[in-house]
């Protein structure tokens, strides 16, 4: 029996040494590694340094707490990395996606994926990870969109372009002044930032509650994206510290905060509140 006894304690020595042993090989958090090159914005999902950035994997949940839900999304399982050059941080985001969505139309929405970091960030008292909360859970939320790379790798797509079979005989702004023309011109016309002219695929957001999202005054998000073989390959990037703190995080390297994703497959009808999410996810900003 004291044999027995002994040996069985033996195993379970061994057993937990290799559960020590296996949770000390997984990445704890997701880590930021420091890169060299050149200063400014890291912006090639395709550099070199990625390769020995460390992927994390990050398991993605349907969106059930607000309309409108989204309770079978199709992107189980992200694969991130990060990285930052002292001046950008940088996230590489990758998913499988059969579908190549790029094109917005009436019953058409596109591929996104989405970066939240706290503005102000508290070890016991992160914000809420569903978009914050008011009085100091202000978040800032750089959302990537396919359509937008699309236009911007390709040109901007007219109506001919969505919509082949429309004819057109005149558009307002061809016979009146640019003031009364305003009113037929859409989200342009009414000086939605989404409707304005774009020089990256990125959107700079801000949100403190569900609801509450809003583009920010000042554009400070980059990045890229490219899709192949049934995968998308996504680079968010933005700069580790602003003029704005009201908006913007303040980040440095050795710092400790976390971030969360969120990911739309627009072959489901994924779009708004019809998304995958993440829990927050502890980020280390190596020095």
């Amino acid at each position: 029996m004291v044999v027995r006894t002994f040996i069985a304690t033996l195993a379970l020595l061994a057993a937990g040494q290799s559960a020590v042993a296996l949770a000390a090989a997984e990445p704890p958090s997701l880590v930021a590694m420091r890169v060299g090159g050149k200063a400014g914005a890291i912006d090639d999902p395709n550099a070199a340094h990625w390769a020995k950035a460390q992927a994390l994997k990050i398991v993605m949940q349907a969106q059930s707490v607000v309309a409108p839900q989204n309770l079978e999304p199709s992107v189980a399982e992200l694969s991130v990395r990060a990285a930052h050059n002292g001046q950008w941080i940088a996230f590489l985001i990758e998913w499988a996606d059969p579908t190549k969505s790029d094109r917005i139309v009436v019953d058409r929405f596109g591929d996104q994926v989405a970066v939240e970091l706290p503005v102000n960030y508290e070890k016991d008292a992160p914000p809420n990870v569903m978009m914050g909360q008011p009085d100091g859970g202000r978040v800032t939320i750089m959302q990537w969109r396919a359509a937008f790379q699309r236009d911007l790798d390709e040109g901007e797509q007219s109506i001919e372009d969505l919509y082949p079979f429309t004819h057109v005989d005149i558009y307002p702004d061809e016979v009146l002044r640019a003031s009364d023309a305003r009113a037929y011109m859409g989200s342009v016309g009414v000086d939605n930032p989404i409707g304005h002219p774009k020089r990256v695929p990125v959107l700079d957001q801000m949100a403190e509650g569900w609801g509450t999202l809003t583009v920010k005054p000042e554009q400070n998000a980059s990045g890229k994206g490219v899709w192949q073989d049934g995968r998308w390959r996504v680079l968010i990037a933005r700069p580790m510290a602003t003029d704005n703190n009201e908006y913007d995080p303040r980040l440095a390297p050795g710092d400790q905060t976390v971030a969360a994703f969120a990911v739309w497959e627009g072959g489901n009808a994924e779009v708004g509140g019809r998304k995958a999410w993440s829990d927050w996810v502890d980020l280390a900003i190596g020095k």
